[in-house]
Order: structure tokens, then C-alpha cells, then sequence
């Protein structure tokens, strides 16, 4: 992860000390003392069921273009992880979901990152290929190309879910991603 090396409050140079009180290295102004604290992104996510099928897009932005995907992207500032979600599912695969209900917290601590994945059902019967997005296609679980699948965290909530998918018996689960160092390199 980038350090920081400016304030953005004053435009001073950043050193990096542990704060009186605090417990761990933290990005201090030299000039006017602001500590700016370092926290986890929030990606929001949704797998979204049609008629036994899921819903997937293949990207066409970097990191892992040309590689298939739920909708998914990072949290805006003024929204919740719920409507993060929606809105990805709007701009990433043109649609609405119906149904939505939380599926499942991963944390990637490597990427400082906390997946939130959700679970829904395709409003109505339209999608399309979005902005960042070349193509969507619904999948059988036999069908999903596991090997062209973007990021680990991807294939393990989607490998969960068609697991679930057998008895309709869905459950909500808060579990760490672990990647290593090679497999991060190859999803960078």
C-alpha cells in the first residue's frame, strides 16, 4: 500500500510515529500535527440468481481484464454497502435486483480490503453490458468458468453460493481470505 507522504490538510510532509496513546504507526503532519489514520476499502458485491443461473460480467478494466465477475467495486463515500451494491449491479451489468439479502463478509487483510458480498435475484428479465463491463451472461453452476474468474474472493463466495444454491438453505458467514504473496502478484 502507497504511503503517505503530504498532508491533506495543511500540505506538510508526513513521518510516520506512533502518537502519544496510540498503538501503531500513523501517517503525522510534521507541520501541523493531523494525523491522517489508514483504514481498510470496502468493495460491495452482489451474486444475483435468474431462473438457477448467476449473473456474471466480464471486465474490461484493469486488474484482471477479460476475466468474469460478479458485480462488484468499491464503496462511495454517502452510501451504504447495500446501495454500493445496487448501484455496481446497475452501472456493471444493467439491472435491478430483487430480494437482496447480505451473503458475506471476506477480509483480505494482503489487499487491506473487506468484501461484502450480497445475494439477490434479477429483477425482471433485462441486463446489459455496462461502462466497464463487455459482455453478461448467465451461467448454470456447471457452466461457471472457474478458471477465468477475476479474484480469489469471487470464486470462494461464488463456490459457496452454488453450494448453497443445492438446498436453498442460504447462510451468512464473516471469513478471511487468505492469498499468497505469488497468487497476489497474479491478481494485481
Amino acid at each position: 500500500m502507497p504511503e503517505i507522504k503530504f498532508c491533506n490538510v495543511c500540505g506538510g510532509q508526513i513521518h510516520y510515529q506512533q502518537p502519544e496513546g496510540d498503538n501503531a504507526d500513523r501517517a503525522v503532519c510534521s507541520q501541523c500535527g493531523h494525523i491522517h489514520y489508514e483504514n481498510p476499502k470496502i468493495v460491495n458485491a452482489c451474486i444475483i440468481e435468474h431462473e438457477g443461473k448467476i449473473l456474471l460480467g466480464k471486465r474490461t478494466i484493469p486488474p484482471r481484464e477479460g476475466f468474469w465477475n460478479v458485480p462488484a467495486g468499491f464503496m462511495e463515500n454517502g452510501e451504504s454497502t447495500r446501495a454500493g451494491a445496487r448501484r455496481e449491479v446497475r452501472e456493471e451489468v444493467c439491472a435491478e435486483i430483487a430480494d437482496m439479502q447480505l451473503f458475506g463478509v471476506y477480509n483480505i487483510i494482503q489487499r487491506n480490503q473487506v468484501h461484502v458480498y450480497f445475494r439477490g435475484h434479477l429483477k425482471g428479465t433485462h441486463y446489459a453490458a455496462g461502462a466497464e463491463t463487455s459482455e453478461v451472461k448467465l451461467f448454470a453452476p456447471d457452466e461457471i468458468p472457474w478458471e477465468q474468474i477475476a479474484f480469489p474472493v469471487g470464486i470462494t463466495a461464488m463456490k459457496r453460493y452454488v453450494e448453497e444454491m443445492k438446498s436453498g438453505e442460504f447462510t451468512i458467514i464473516e471469513d478471511d481470505i487468505i492469498i499468497d504473496y505469488e497468487m497476489l502478484k497474479k491478481f494485481s
